[in-house]
């Protein structure tokens, strides 16, 4: 363990409007909520000398007291030169308010317990003059596509509170009923299976979820579709096609596991899903940003009848 001492942190525009008991989860990653929550109790956190409740936000120009605390030691991630290059080279977009990555299939968008560094890690290290970064939305590792990440705390909250229209190109078994086909089925994101990892299920007392699928073209024994998410919960198109009866190519979790096989003598040995477009509204100017499949991907549909 390691005892970090007093520290005095003036807030700025990046933080401001923030409630402070998330300003001090950032700070203390690592720290437990209650131990978070008994600073704020005690008093042993400050905002200009004086006690604060944990809805607190805060305002540009504070000093927030951080009291001294025992952290565990944590080994120093050293983000190599070929991850910063790999994530530049990743951008499509850059504006004074957010970037817009295409992210390769197998990258994770952030560090975790087996993880030590993502996309939003290797961004941060490869683009120092930002102070601010982080992730509006997210990616299932092993999906490509559009990612935004925000440059600022006003853009991260507004970009999390639009409505960002979000499109994803997925080749799947079999053909759709209809086109378009509305897919309104609610989903269980907290059950787990017996490994205790994350495995989504429809359940008529889950969170309700809507997928819009447009057919792109049909080949003998897969079709490749538009999903429109209307909502947007975890696996929500992974488990909305395979539910549907026209599981993703390629999806180990909820796809079928004979067709995955074929699948891997055209060359597909990854989730076939792809997020393609994005259109939102931000300070008054419309955007769109899109992103091609992958060469991969596009090598295998010319291979397709």
């Amino acid at each position: 363990m390691i005892k970090r001492p007093v520290m005095m942190k003036t807030i700025d525009a990046n933080h401001e409007g923030q409630r402070i008991d998330n300003f001090l989860m950032a700070e203390f990653r690592v720290l437990p909520k209650s131990r978070i929550y008994q600073m704020l109790r005690k008093g042993e956190v400050r905002v200009n000398k004086g006690r604060i409740k944990p809805t607190y936000r805060l305002n540009k120009g504070d000093i927030v007291r951080l009291p001294p605390v025992l952290l565990p030691k944590t080994e120093t991630v050293i983000i190599s030169e070929a991850e910063k290059q790999h994530i530049l080279h990743c951008m499509i977009d850059e504006t004074a308010d957010f970037i817009a990555i295409n992210k390769a299939s197998g990258d994770a968008v952030h560090a975790g317990s087996e993880i030590k560094a993502g996309v939003i890690e290797w961004l941060r290290a490869a683009k120092p003059e930002c102070s601010f970064l982080e992730l509006v939305h997210r990616l299932d590792r092993d999906t490509s596509g559009i990612l935004l990440i925000a440059k600022n705390r006003k853009t991260l909250l507004t970009l999390q509170q639009a409505e960002i229209e979000k499109h994803y190109t997925l080749l799947v078994k079999g053909a759709i009923k209809s086109s378009p086909l509305r897919v309104d089925l609610a989903l269980d994101t907290e059950h787990r299976d017996a490994q205790r990892e994350r495995h989504v299920t429809p359940d008529p007392d889950g969170k309700p979820s809507t997928t819009i699928f447009t057919e792109l073209r049909r080949f003998s024994t897969m079709s490749l579709l538009d999903a429109e998410l209307i909502t947007g919960r975890t696996h929500q198109i992974r488990v909305h096609s395979a539910a549907s009866g026209f599981p993703i190519i390629g999806d180990p979790r909820y796809g079928d596991t004979a067709m995955n096989r074929e699948a891997k003598s055209y060359g597909i040995d990854r989730l076939f899903l792809h997020a393609s477009l994005l259109k939102f509204t931000l300070n008054g100017a419309d955007y769109t940003i899109s992103a091609p499949l992958p060469k991969v991907l596009n090598t295998v549909l010319s291979s397709l009848k």
